[in-house]
């Protein structure tokens, strides 16, 4: 008899509480909006990574918030494909730099299937989104300023230039803008953005003077063409300062709320007083977030190549571990690589065990809170009935193992027989066992989560660690475990235990010897190694 899902009254996570407080203010406000919108910025100038992918998938979560509190929301996924391209990324054709400083929407796609550069980039993050069941409206900035959506908020930031000035004086320290307009045409002569200086705004036809001279790029100039003329700022030829530039998509695209990162802090306070002094209306509901950190600690950046793109990530597990991921939690830095989305794929089985009531939390709030954590991942939609959990480290070894081109019916007869009951049909199922054939071909490390280990089998662990590293013989390696057990007074089948949940993430499995060396000793010594360590912090 399958498990019912049970009925979730209220979900306890941070979207919920975001999604409570933003209805709040806006009754503080006296508005009752019929449709509330959130925003996401989309870089357009590298490759997308999960730090990008977060911004829209977090402000879609605080949507789905929304509207299950009766509400009706959207998500606008705004692509600043206007913006100049400063640096060609990593990995990228080193041909691009003949085009630094132009507007990444007129740079040609060096791939040659999208319009634009900017197009290409945009696209792949949209095209994440769309694998994980994003739901959004997407707007092009290039698009935006052609349409005339801002020519209201451009021309009263730029009639307003000296004040727009001071406050990005007194809340960035910045005092360039005191000095030229928070502008910049696209030069008519050379066709790049940023090298132009913005002079002078004449209201009467609304066009800015300017001179195309320079721009800093990392400590070194790049020179314009000296070319001196006008744009018309409704025309679209041109962009404002991002100083700027939030309010006026705030202000013309109507958006209640938008998260930013904490390198933005500055930039929100001087945008939300020009919304508030220059715009005359209050600006969105903020929450803070902190970035994702490569392995070496360093933030994820698509400039310097260490990036973790979103469509990798779907390679090689589901979409909803990628959302849980994003779900988890909104504050924080974490250090996140390909290495570490097995321990998803877990958290995501036990999160279907607590909603489907196989596993109990510690209490009623944490209960409602989990519950509401694998709802959310799913989009609200949650399946109608739990899945068979294969471990994935015993999925990745039977693949290894497996004749070639039989893998599926290998795999299955495995399973059978170590006691999981798996529809071979089922679409879940069929979905891992994919996964974990494109993990046990390209990446093959061995990572479960956290396993409580008492200081005996700690020690047993180490030694065997060292052992798997000095031999290749499986006989010899199986029999090991059985000496080693024997040695510390340990019992044979709890250690076997404990060594199946680090190892594969399961009570039982198959033989430990043909296992190590499937694996791959090395993988096999690093992870009980890593689970040793873990266990004496």
């Amino acid at each position: 008899m399958a498990l019912e899902p049970p009925q979730i009254i209220g979900r306890g996570t941070w979207l919920d509480r975001v999604a409570a407080e933003i209805l709040e203010r806006e009754k503080k406000l006296g508005r009752n909006p019929p449709l509330i919108r959130v925003e996401s910025g989309l870089g357009a100038s590298g490759v997308p990574h999960i730090g990008n992918y977060s911004d829209a998938a977090r402000a879609y979560g605080v949507k789905l918030a929304l509207e299950s509190m009766g509400r009706e929301a959207e998500l606008i996924a705004f692509s600043d494909d206007k913006d100049g391209l400063r640096k060609v990324p990593a990995g990228l054709p080193k041909s691009l730099s003949k085009y630094i400083g132009f507007p990444v929407s007129s740079i040609p796609d060096p791939f040659g299937c999208h319009g634009s550069y900017g197009a290409h980039m945009s696209g792949l993050l949209l095209d994440a989104l769309d694998k994980t069941g994003v739901k959004y409206r997407s707007v092009s900035g290039t698009q935006a300023y052609k349409d005339g959506l801002f020519n209201q908020q451009i021309d009263k930031i730029l009639s307003n230039a000296k004040k727009v000035g001071e406050i990005i004086k007194e809340t960035m320290g910045q005092e360039k803008y005191t000095e030229v307009l928070p502008y910049f045409p696209v030069c008519e002569n050379c066709g790049r953005i940023y090298t132009t200086k913005a002079l002078e705004y004449i209201r009467e036809r609304h066009v800015v003077r300017y001179s195309c001279d320079e721009m800093e790029l990392r400590g070194e100039m790049l020179k314009g063409c000296g070319h001196k003329g006008e744009v018309d700022v409704f025309s679209g030829n041109g962009k404002l300062s991002w100083k700027v530039e939030f309010a006026a998509r705030w202000s013309g695209l109507k958006i209640n709320y938008e998260a930013y990162g904490k390198e933005l802090i500055d930039s929100v306070k001087a945008n939300d007083r020009i919304m508030e002094e220059i715009l005359h209306e209050p600006p969105p509901y903020h929450t803070r977030y902190e970035h994702f950190l490569d392995k070496t600690g360093a933030k994820v950046s698509k400039s310097v190549g260490n990036v973790l793109a979103p469509q990798l990530w779907l390679h090689y597990a589901p979409p909803q571990t990628l959302i849980l991921l994003m779900y988890k939690r909104s504050v924080g830095s974490r250090a996140i690589w390909v290495k570490d989305i097995p321990t998803y794929i877990a958290e995501l089985d036990d999160l279907e065990d607590v909603y489907f009531g196989r596993k109990q939390a510690k209490d009623p709030k944490e209960q409602a809170r989990l519950r509401g954590l694998y709802e959310y991942a799913w989009g609200l939609s949650p399946p109608k009935r739990p899945s068979v959990h294969v471990p994935h480290n015993l999925l990745v070894y039977l693949v290894k193992v497996a004749p070639k081109g039989k893998e599926k019916e290998f795999v299955l007869e495995k399973l059978t027989g170590y006691g999981y009951r798996v529809e071979p049909d089922e679409p879940r199922f069929q979905e891992r066992l994919v996964h974990a054939m494109n993990w046990a071909s390209e990446v093959e490390t061995i990572t479960t989560g956290a396993v409580e280990i008492q200081p005996a089998d700690r020690d047993a662990i180490l030694e065997l660690a060292a052992i798997v590293n000095a031999s290749e013989d499986e006989n010899y390696l199986q029999n090991a475990i059985f000496t080693i057990a024997r040695k510390h007074g340990l019992q044979t089948g709890q250690f076997f235990k404990t060594l199946y949940r680090v190892l594969i993430g399961s009570d039982s499995g198959p033989r430990l010897g043909p296992y190590i060396l499937a694996m791959g000793r090395e993988n096999v010594a690093a992870a009980l190694a890593g689970a040793a360590r873990m266990a004496n912090k």
